[in-house]
């Protein structure tokens, strides 16, 4: 079989299974994969870096959520990944470097949670250190990569600009989707307002935003429903450092239906459903840095 097509092929899968479950896809999925032509190609296995059997090159890399290797982005913002091992003539290290070497597109897959992987593609190796035993990796956007794969000449700067900027919007996403799983799973998956238990509903809101240098940890999160999340940013309530609602005092005299009854003003007082782990109840002193903000929001 063609290697370009059956990329083709497995990155318009990926896709699609994106547009029906998202992009954090699950273990089961990934290692049984798609069928090409009366083949079945899985994209993952137990081995970080994989490579079907009908291909000569990889297809895929894996980082595992608690795997032995630290891959993370390094200072240029690129992907560090790890070898595989520490020899760096591995089969599974000449096969990544060949791709380097042809610029073949892979797929990436992040750990999020056990068993469940951010899907990200197409990526491709553009760097190799044997003495750090990594290779580094950088994210393209899939259109302009296949219409620079179709054109004469691509200027090597205009590559390299655009696979930087998109790599730096999938870091960006690789945070945002590893803060909601945790975050989520936590509060078992049900809003820590109201309950609701509809994943598709509900978002990991940040106690104190990352631009305000909120740490990306489960205790600076609060599982909340996408109505609890918009007054919560919008500042119409809050939750004080003992785990108690607080419904802003103009919103509690408005009388607009039955949402606003029992969506927010019953919600005053009452104490927010916790995780069972101590350990990732929210932070008071975050809670505190937010009801500050929240009380200056009133005297405005």
């Amino acid at each position: 079989m063609n290697d370009h097509e059956i990329r083709l092929a497995a990155f318009d899968w990926l896709s699609r299974q994106v547009d029906i479950r998202g992009d954090v896809l699950p273990w089961a999925l990934l290692t049984w994969g798609f069928e090409h032509k009366g083949q079945q190609i899985p994209l993952l296995s137990q081995q970080g870096i994989f490579k079907p059997k009908v291909l000569e090159l990889p297809i895929s890399i894996r980082t595992s959520p608690k795997g032995p290797y630290d891959d993370g982005f390094g200072p240029d913002g690129l992907l560090q990944y790890r070898y595989r091992g520490t020899d760096p003539n591995h089969r599974d290290n000449k096969g990544l470097r060949e791709a380097m070497k042809s610029q073949t597109p892979l797929a990436y897959f992040h750990g999020i949670s056990s068993g469940r992987y951010l899907a990200i593609w197409p990526v491709y190796i553009v760097g190799d250190d044997p003495d750090a035993l990594t290779f580094k990796v950088a994210v393209d956007d899939a259109q302009a990569a296949l219409r620079a794969r179709a054109a004469d000449y691509v200027a090597e700067y205009d590559v390299t600009a655009r696979r930087e900027y998109v790599t730096a919007l999938v870091r960006r996403r690789v945070h945002q989707r590893s803060f909601r799983e945790k975050v989520l799973r936590a509060y078992r998956q049900q809003c820590a307002l109201c309950r609701l238990r509809h994943d598709e509903l509900l978002d990991a809101a940040h106690i104190v935003p990352d631009r305000e240098e909120g740490p990306p940890i489960v205790r600076n999160g609060l599982a909340l429903c996408k109505l609890h999340h918009g007054a919560y940013d919008a500042f119409f309530l809050t939750v004080r450092p003992d785990y108690l609602v607080v419904v802003r005092e103009d919103i509690l005299k408005e009388t607009d239906g039955t949402m606003l009854i029992h969506g927010l003003q019953k919600l005053d007082g009452r104490r927010i459903q916790l995780p069972r782990e101590p350990v990732h109840r929210p932070d008071p002193e975050l809670l505190a840095r937010r009801y500050d903000q929240f009380s200056a929001s009133m005297s405005f």
